[in-house]
């Protein structure tokens, strides 16, 4: 089993932290995981992306063309990554920022309105934590209480107290797809 996941969007929304999440949170259930940020101009503002490899085997390069699953946070992003899914793959987009996608090839497609949500629950930081929990809904890989734990991780002492509101996000974004 190898998955590829690549999630971009502008720098600030996330984007770095909901990869790092998966990829240990695939370590954390045994499996191997590659996380590779794209760091420079794109953390101020422009659009920053990461990959994240999931194996079930050792993995020997980070480097793919097409992936599996791609999250898509604002539209610059979608223009950029919407054509680099594989046949019978996942967009999940943020349908606040992004108004529509054509699907154009076997993709299964879901508009999730992650900063609206977000801003429903009075924290738009957690807009990545939204799409974060429609994505572990439509592909079962992960564990709740393993991402919960990668996210603690993350988060730390100083940050535990946003464990809760994280937590209601995730379940915001679950039940945001059918």
């Amino acid at each position: 089993m190898i998955r590829t996941i690549r999630i971009s969007g502008f720098g600030g929304q996330g984007v770095m932290l909901t990869g790092q999440l998966l990829a240990h949170a695939a370590n954390k259930q045994g499996l191997f995981s590659l996380w590779v940020p794209t760091y420079g101009p794109e953390t101020r503002g422009g659009t920053a992306n990461c990959s994240i490899t999931i194996s079930d085997k050792p993995i020997y390069s980070p480097v793919f063309q097409d992936s599996d699953d791609l999250l898509i946070f604002n539209e610059p992003s979608l223009a950029k990554f919407g054509n680099k899914v594989k046949e019978g793959g996942n967009i999940f987009y943020n349908s606040s920022l992004v108004k529509s996608y054509e699907n154009h090839h076997n993709i299964h497609v879901y508009p999730i309105p992650m900063t609206d949500l977000a801003q429903s629950l009075d924290k738009p930081q957690v807009a990545n934590m939204v799409m974060l929990g429609a994505y572990l809904k439509k592909v079962d890989i992960f564990k709740e209480d393993v991402i919960m734990e990668s996210l603690q991780y993350f988060l730390g002492a100083k940050k535990a107290g946003m464990l809760p509101i994280n937590r209601r996000a995730l379940a915001v974004g679950s039940e945001s797809v059918a």
